[in-house]
């Protein structure tokens, strides 16, 4: 069965929480967005939403200090995780969101998926392999944005994909990967299928299991 596409388009501002706590009910399916701070993961939500301003976008790496929620629709969600690495903070507001964010992507039920946002240029930094570790470990579905995909041209841009896909191989099939440019909005529809195939598939799944 192919998996339904779903309009990201609808896509609405939920709530911001500092901490699991604070998240929404643990119900339904949700995929969260993870990445450094400066990889344009703000700007990829956005473009998949095709919305200027659903999530905030800072020439300020690390501004994006809470879990961010979008609702689509009930009980299906976008998450937005808080970014990591540039953020000009005290190492302990670091450590905080770093303790937050773990509590997250271990406890929360409703997570199917994570889309890891990473330069194309500055790929598998000390951050993005322990977040792959972790996806790895958990048999979370993972699927890799190479962003800023318009500073590269083709070829090169092509070969860090694999480049990125060989060091993964051991991932198997949970692992997708992809280029993508939020100027071009090269590759929105890659993304926007694969999300959705996360989302319906899980979704089905806990239907039938009700």
């Amino acid at each position: 069965m192919n998996p339904v596409q779903i309009n990201f388009q609808k896509a609405r501002f939920l709530i911001s929480a500092p901490s699991l706590k604070q998240c929404p009910e643990d119900s339904g399916v949700e995929v969260a967005f993870a990445g450094r701070s400066n990889a344009g993961k703000s700007s990829a939500l956005n473009t998949l939403a095709q919305q200027n301003k659903l999530a905030r976008t800072s020439k300020t790496p690390g501004r994006t200090q809470l879990i961010n929620f979008f609702e689509i629709e009930p009980g299906i969600r976008i998450v937005d995780l808080p970014g990591y690495g540039f953020a000009k903070v005290p190492d302990r507001m670091k450590r905080e969101w770093q303790k937050n964010m773990s509590e997250y992507l271990e406890e929360r039920q409703s997570l199917v998926g994570l889309i890891l946002v990473m330069d194309i240029r500055h790929p598998l930094t000390e951050f993005d392999l322990m977040m792959c570790e972790w996806a790895a470990e958990a048999k979370m579905p993972l699927h890799i944005l190479l962003t800023k995909g318009d500073k590269l041209k083709r070829g090169p841009a092509q070969a860090t994909r694999l480049k990125v896909k060989k060091a993964l191989e051991h991932m198997g099939d949970l692992l997708t990967i992809q280029v993508f440019s939020s100027l071009k909005k090269d590759g929105t529809d890659v993304l926007s299928s694969r999300i959705s195939q996360l989302l319906s598939a899980s979704d089905e799944q806990s239907t039938q299991e009700d």
